[in-house]
């Protein structure tokens, strides 16, 4: 059996054998076996750190970026160099001495300990009591510059070829990694518990979310357990590399899929919804969707309202959302109703901007006459347009007075200016009634334009009733006068007169204003008399008379 290769030396003499000399060969017989001792690091330098084991001299471990001042470490005492410092190794394993026990380390696939002397090409050459190969993609380095820091350093690894007759050995560091690496992450899997809040490193963002490097095991945090706030994207919330505070919201050991939370480390912006947006208030809102039925706007990040496509117009019928409001836009809102239990809030946009009712009630009362263009028709009245989006309706037996209409259509078009008056103004349904032919001249508006007070006129008594009769002052010319205290017995006992056989004496009575009764004769309906003019009501079209003697 061939024994290890060891670099030869000249034997040296006890003449020029020194102390130091024979106590570094008493450290490294009494110590061959690694003994193990727990040490402090006191200093580091590019050469390696300097640790203190509690002898005179301090030892010394290859560089590692983990130790730092003040480090606590377990390492194994492998000898002295030539100026006395203890060589020292955090290797837990041993280093085989000889073939026998690199072929049962082989037989067991078991885990040793060796020393990376220098890299050749395709790998490292590394010291485990013979030299041994290391492939570079069995080194656990990612580059060329980590292989290269390999050098001088103690290091785990396992034998995967041993030709002792060739004295060919092959060593894998990876592995060791690897099984170090699903140790670890066992160990960090187990401590791991639901609702605990931990620190850990985003790692990759996606569209759907972002994972979150735990130490060693990862955890996903999916968009809508990043923010309140809706429609965000997960690369506006984290970043790759950026080290992130979350809550384990589950932990599936099965599948060993863990699910975190950014959001739940704050308070839901819903809980002080209720008493921040009462019933009636006024506030400003950003339009974050527009849909078929309404428009969501967003309040504050995490709260949402909805203005349903019924609150945006007064007077505007079949709106359609997308046609008022755009994404993005900011908009003054009214609150409508909140309901926390089911998280929404109805909005209104018309009652923000006002009900134009309000002031066309004040601006149109009753009597008013109007000017508009004609909007729509319909088989029973027309449209017209008053302004503000208010609307009024002319039925269709109140457009003229001259004759029966079938449609709108036989007199009006649309974008017709007409002139109407307002008949009706009904606050409940939000309606104008209209009529124009109450704005057409009339018989009376004739008569009341060509005369005036203090004239005498002929007219024909209609009736008697009390103290008052009506008088026919012409077709569709109705006036009144009081029956005069002596003959209102006269006339009480009247009887009516044949109406047809005055009928073509009135014609010519009411031209010449003669014809008129005796002085001594009552008063009875069907009488031609002279009355004066005494008052004239042009705004409520009256006319009231004197009966003359």
């Amino acid at each position: 059996m061939p024994q290890p290769n060891f670099p030869d030396s000249p034997e040296a003499s006890p003449a020029d054998t020194s102390f130091g000399d024979i106590l570094t060969q008493f450290e490294q017989t009494h110590h061959a076996g690694g003994e193990r001792v727990e040490g402090t690091v006191v200093s580091v330098t590019p050469d390696g750190a300097f640790v203190d084991i509690g002898r005179k001299m301090d030892g010394m471990l290859p560089p590692s970026p983990d130790l730092k001042p003040g480090t606590k470490v377990i390492v194994s005492i492998r000898g002295r160099d030539e100026s006395g410092t203890y060589l020292l190794s955090t290797i837990k394993v041993e280093t085989p001495k000889d073939w026998t026990a690199l072929e049962a380390a082989f037989a067991e696939k078991r885990t040793i300990g060796g020393t990376v002397l220098e890299v050749v090409k395709g790998g490292l050459r590394v010291d485990v009591g013979v030299r041994a190969f290391m492939p570079a993609s069995r080194s656990g380095a990612r580059e060329q510059a980590d292989l290269e820091k390999l050098v001088g350093q103690q290091i785990e690894c396992r034998i995967t070829k041993l030709n002792a007759a060739e004295e060919d050995v092959v060593v894998d560091r990876r592995v060791i990694l690897e099984e170090l690496e699903r140790q670890a992450k066992e160990a960090a899997f187990g401590k791991l518990e639901e609702g605990a809040i931990v620190r850990g490193t985003v790692r990759s963002i996606t569209d759907f979310g972002a994972f979150v490097d735990l130490g060693g095991i990862d955890g996903l945090l999916h968009v809508s357990d990043m923010s309140y706030s809706r429609n965000v994207k997960p690369s506006d919330v984290v970043k790759a590399g950026e080290e992130i505070e979350v809550k384990i919201l589950k932990i599936n050991r099965e599948s060993r899929k863990i699910s975190l939370g950014l959001k739940q480390l704050s308070a839901d912006p819903w809980t002080e919804a209720v008493s921040k947006y009462t019933q009636g208030s006024r506030i400003r809102g950003k339009v974050s969707r527009v849909l078929d039925f309404g428009a969501f706007v967003e309040l504050e990040p995490g709260v949402e309202g909805l203005i349903h496509v019924s609150e945006m117009s007064w007077s505007k019928k079949n709106v359609r959302a997308v046609d008022i409001l755009k994404p993005g836009e900011m908009v003054d809102v009214v609150v409508l109703n909140v309901n926390p239990i089911d998280k929404r809030i109805a909005l209104g946009l018309k009652q923000a901007l006002g009900d134009p009712w309000e002031e066309a009630l004040k601006k149109y009362p009753v009597g008013t006459a109007v000017e508009a263009p004609v909007t729509s028709l319909a088989k029973f009245g027309a449209f017209v347009e008053l302004g503000e989006g208010i609307e009024g309706m002319i039925h269709i037996a109140d457009i003229t007075g001259e004759k029966r209409l079938n449609h709108p259509n036989e007199v009006l078009k649309q974008g017709q200016i007409v002139k109407a008056v307002v008949l009706e103004a009904d606050k409940e349904r939000r309606r104008f009634r209209l009529g124009m032919k109450q704005l057409e001249p009339t018989s009376i508006d004739e008569y009341l334009a060509e005369h005036k007070t203090g004239e005498l006129v002929s007219g024909r008594v209609v009736n008697v009733s009390g103290d008052r009769m009506k008088v026919e002052l012409g077709e569709g010319v109705t006036a009144f006068a009081p029956v005069p205290e002596q003959r209102k017995e006269a006339a009480a006992g009247a009887q009516k007169a044949d109406l047809s056989s005055l009928t073509s004496m009135l014609a010519q009575k009411w031209k010449s204003g003669g014809g008129a009764a005796e002085s001594g004769e009552g008063v009875r309906a069907g009488q031609i008399r002279s009355f004066k003019i005494v008052q004239i009501d042009l705004e409520k079209k009256r006319i009231d008379l004197e009966l003359q003697a």
